[in-house]
Parts: C-alpha cells; structure tokens; sequence
C-alpha cells in the first residue's frame, strides 16, 4: 500500500513529507492505520543528527496511536478494530527479563529494533527497491505502520486516541517513574526538577498517589503554572539555590522523592542532592547527551539516597498503558492538559519548531 509519511532524509534538515510504500503485516505482526501521534524530543534529537546511533533514511514517530487495519498470521491478542497504541517499549512476556518481575526493559527484539528492523531484520517500509528503515520500531509520523504484536497496547475505543497517545511516551514515563519506580506513597513530599511532559506527567503521578508537597523546579513560568494546576503546591525557578530552597522547606531534610526531567546533568546531580537523608530516592527520566556523567559525591549515597533509571517510567506496556489509559477515563489522569497543539502530518517540521522555542508542552499530529 501507499502511504504518507515524513522521511528524514538527511540529518540536520527538515523532514520530507511524501509518498512510500508500507508492506502488509508478515507471521506476528499487525497493520495499524495511524491517528494521532506526539512528537517528542527524542525524534528531534534524531532528526537533528546529534544522536550517535540514529540512521536515514527513516520515518520518525514512536508515540502514536491508532486502529488496527489487518493482522499477521499467529496474532492472537489483537484484530482489525482494536485501539492500540505504539510501544517503543515493546513486552513480549516470554524473556528473562519480562518474567523476572523486576524490569520493563523486553529483550525479545530489542537488537532488531535499534538497527532500525522488525523482528526478521527487513523492512516492510520502502521506495521502490529502496528500503527505509522504521524507527525505534514504531515509525507513526505515517498514515500507517507495521508492528509486532508484542509492541502494541490494546486501550479502550471510547477514549480519544489524539489525547492516549501521549501514553505511548512521555506521559508514561512520567507518570510511571511516580508509580512504579519511586512507588511514592500517601502523605510524600516530592520534588520535580523540569516541567516538560515528562516531569508534568511525574507531578500528576504523584498527585495520584497522595503526595502532600510536590515541588515543581522550572525556569518558565508558564510551565511552573501548568504544573501547580495538575497539583504541584510549591514553585522554584530552579538555579544553584533550588536544592537549598527545598532542603529548607524540608527541615533540612530534603523530599522523600525526586524526579529529573531535564536530560541535563547539573540538573540530575542537583536532583540527587535534594533527595531526603536516610530514605531519598532520585529517578532519572531524562536523557543525557552521549557521553556526559553524572557527578555525585559519594556521601548522598552512603547517607541513605538512591538513584533509580525510568526507562518508559518502569511500564510493562502492555499491562501497565492500558491502565492508565483506564484512569484517565475515570478522571484520575488529565491527560488533556498536556496538549498545546494540534497540527497535521505535513507540518510536522513546524511542530519541531515549537517545541525547539519551548511553546506549549506537546504537539499532537492528527490524520
């Protein structure tokens, strides 16, 4: 079939919006007509070539969302009409690490998925004889793409799929390094350094779970006031004094909980530095440049603090997306609030653009 997609053709350049070819879904895969996709900053990193491992060409889009078209011969979780969104992230339920209970980290295709293939190693995108290679394995800056199975997250066809798919990335990762990584409790004081989507999806996720102090940590204004609505109770324009201002919020303490949002790694040392004596724990969400270190002295460590990675907020995606998915229908989760824009396909470079300028928290792209 014929589809339209955004290509990057050359890094550093604006995508190009054209026509491609998509092969149908082969033993375990399934074709899902695309609806609305986020654009996150890791496709800009990779558009913008500074990413060591990036390729081209490719079609960028990894937080999509959409209806399943036509499946694979062996799919047995999923047919044509289901909601679905795109995991980057995929659970196959079979591996060492998905039985193991203690990581969402799959690895059943993760080899093929980095080198840009789905599970055979080929492509079902492509240019006549030339093939394209699908990013993080998801590839929804298109009308369409093919998936495995194992990487898609059946959710309720009542909720709209212009607002779920920010589940398929950012909000998770927010939300769930809340709710699985720190497990925050009732009556915890947390501190949020970056209110970007992931960082807002960290505050409403401890709201969720009964933190009673939520420190939002941001240089905006705009962001800090998007934060206290979704139940942030206290503001810092961020800064060297940040973690001063919370230790002495804190009795001298510091919060039970810390989040970094930033990818940047002043800000993850700062993160860890505010983090309680005795019982702290800092979650790194955000993503530092290749090759960048984390400084920490040691003594935050041997004191009592921990530091924890949020890949995709700990979620197991297909247990865990439709979940949440489930709480924003109940009104538990204002998803809603983190949209600023809606643009369609063909003015993808434009949503680059407004989140390179920081206007609005995210853009939705609708077909």
């Amino acid at each position: 079939m014929q589809i339209r997609a955004a290509v990057l053709e050359e890094f550093g350049k604006p995508l190009v919006v054209q026509d491609v070819g998509l092969d149908g879904p082969k033993a375990g895969e399934v074709l899902v007509r695309v609806q609305a996709c986020g654009v996150c900053h890791t496709d800009l990193y990779t558009a913008s070539g500074v990413d060591p491992s990036g390729y081209a060409p490719t079609v960028l889009g990894h937080e999509g969302a959409g209806v399943v078209e036509a499946v694979g011969e062996g799919v047995t979780s999923l047919a044509p009409g289901d909601h679905v969104l795109t995991l980057f992230s995929p659970q196959c339920r079979e591996c060492v690490h998905c039985t193991s209970g203690k990581t969402n980290i799959c690895l059943a295709i993760r080899d093929e998925q980095n080198q840009g293939y789905l599970p055979d190693h080929t492509t079902r995108l492509h240019r006549g004889d030339e093939r394209i290679r699908h990013f993080m394995g998801t590839s929804t800056f298109a009308e369409a793409t093919v998936m495995p199975e194992i990487a898609l997250a059946k959710v309720p066809r009542e909720a709209p799929l212009d607002v779920l798919c920010t589940l398929a990335c950012g909000a998770t990762t927010g939300i769930g390094a809340a709710l699985y990584i720190a497990k925050v409790e009732p009556g915890a004081t947390v501190a949020v350094f970056g209110a970007g989507l992931v960082g807002l999806g960290a505050v409403a996720g401890a709201k969720l779970a009964g933190a009673e102090r939520i420190f939002i940590v941001d240089p905006s204004a705009d962001r800090r006031a998007k934060a206290v609505d979704l139940g942030a109770t206290d503001e810092l324009d961020g800064g060297e004094e940040a973690v001063a201002r919370i230790l002495e919020e804190t009795g001298g303490f510091g919060a039970d909980y810390t989040f970094e949002a930033t990818g940047l790694v002043d800000v993850m040392r700062q993160a860890v530095e505010a983090a309680r004596m005795g019982w702290g724990q800092c979650v790194i969400a955000g993503v530092a440049g290749r090759g960048e270190t984390l400084n920490v002295i040691p003594r935050y460590l041997i004191t009592g603090r921990r530091i924890a990675g949020a890949s995709f907020g700990g979620a197991r995606g297909r247990d865990d997306v439709p979940a949440l998915a489930r709480l924003y229908l109940e009104g538990k989760l204002p998803l809603e609030r983190f949209i600023s824009h809606h643009l369609p396909l063909a003015q993808v470079n434009e949503a680059f653009e407004l989140m390179e300028r920081q206007d609005g928290i995210r853009t939705v792209l609708t077909f």
